[in-house]
């Protein structure tokens, strides 16, 4: 990544007297793939209709290359979007289809049929040019659509939840391609999706939207391991939320008592309080002997995942906490209503605010 392509500058967006974007500010840097995660209803796609130009902004500034695009219509922005539906001409060949936008911008029919060879050899159809997208598979589809958008050698790439259509053994396939296009054409590449796993595998950086708000911005393992806020530490990934009375805090570290009495030291960005919610990942906890134990919980219901073993258990007043372990031949797993210790590894736990 080099320097930065696209600033929002304290964005605002509402509708009537409804406010979808709350001064929203970030960067996005030069040949980074930038992921905008969310809930439906989070404001993700008015913000990348935004950059787009199909919404005006109501306050605050986007800037690409240092440059207020706000005056700009959508085709004179150096911009493209590939949308959910991939919005195909059914009566064109493939080729004809992404020579089609390159044309309406004034190339001659030589050099589009030109560079339209380029993108469909980028995304690996250059063998399917005579096809029309009825015969294409869902996949074959949205890399038209991908080759369309790339054509026109956009400084950057809008995708609207792209991969969505497609099923999951496709999606993930699908997804490895598009992160290698993104490497290749140095492209920065903007990615609206709900779905966590494609931005932690996919991304550069994500920021976590609710609300209209931004709640974190960081790398996926920023994010994962982590998290700025109980919304996040929940909506990325599985996590145990514990409430803990707070003992102490200083220099970023926080002294809690576990449920049982336990003391531990755990990073986080509280700078005071007396109650809080410890977030743990289920991976990051471990079952050991009672008298080594952080925890002391009653074994509940389990769940076979095949590389993994989900294990249900409740703490004295109630609360469930969730485990997660590794499935091998030797595990062996405790009965139903047995009481068994949990261990924490270091550095796992986080405190957040209540």
């Amino acid at each position: 990544m080099t320097g930065t392509v696209i600033s929002i500058d304290r964005v605002v967006k509402s509708f009537g007297t409804f406010t979808a974007l709350h001064e929203v500010s970030f960067d996005i840097a030069d040949n980074e793939f930038f992921t905008l995660l969310g809930p439906s209803g989070c404001g993700k796609t008015t913000l990348l209709r935004c950059i787009a130009g199909f919404e005006p902004v109501s306050g605050g500034q986007i800037r690409l290359n240092g440059k207020d695009i706000a005056p700009l219509p959508p085709y004179k922005r150096p911009v493209n979007t590939v949308f959910q539906h991939y919005a195909l001409f059914p009566h064109m060949t493939v080729l004809e289809n992404v020579m089609f936008g390159l044309q309406r911008l004034g190339w001659s029919a030589m050099d589009a049929q030109g560079r339209a060879r380029q993108a469909l050899e980028l995304v690996h159809l250059s063998e399917f040019l005579k096809r029309r997208p009825a015969q294409l598979s869902g996949g074959q589809q949205q890399r038209v659509a991908l080759a369309r958008a790339l054509a026109p050698e956009p400084r950057v790439l809008l995708l609207d939840e792209p991969l969505s259509a497609l099923d999951l053994k496709l999606r993930q396939a699908v997804r490895m391609e598009l992160k290698q296009i993104q490497r290749e054409t140095g492209i920065a590449f903007v990615f609206v999706t709900h779905d966590q796993e494609e931005a932690l595998t996919m991304s550069d950086r994500i920021a976590v939207m609710s609300n209209g708000h931004v709640q974190q911005i960081g790398t996926p393992r920023e994010i994962y391991e982590t998290p700025a806020n109980r919304f996040v530490a929940d909506f990325i990934g599985e996590t145990n939320l514990i409430e803990v009375p707070v003992l102490g805090i200083s220099g970023g570290l926080a002294e809690v008592s576990l449920p049982g009495g336990r003391r531990v030291h755990c990073p986080t960005r509280l700078v005071d309080g007396k109650q809080g919610v410890l977030s743990v990942r289920p991976e990051r906890i471990d079952l050991c002997p009672a008298a080594e134990a952080d925890m002391i919980v009653t074994a509940g219901e389990q769940v076979y995942l095949g590389t993994d073993i989900q294990l249900k258990a409740h703490l004295a007043g109630g609360q469930e906490v969730t485990v997660r372990l590794q499935n091998a031949a030797a595990t062996v797993l405790p009965e139903r209503g047995t009481e068994l210790g949990l261990k924490l590894e270091t550095g796992a736990a986080r405190l957040l605010a209540a």
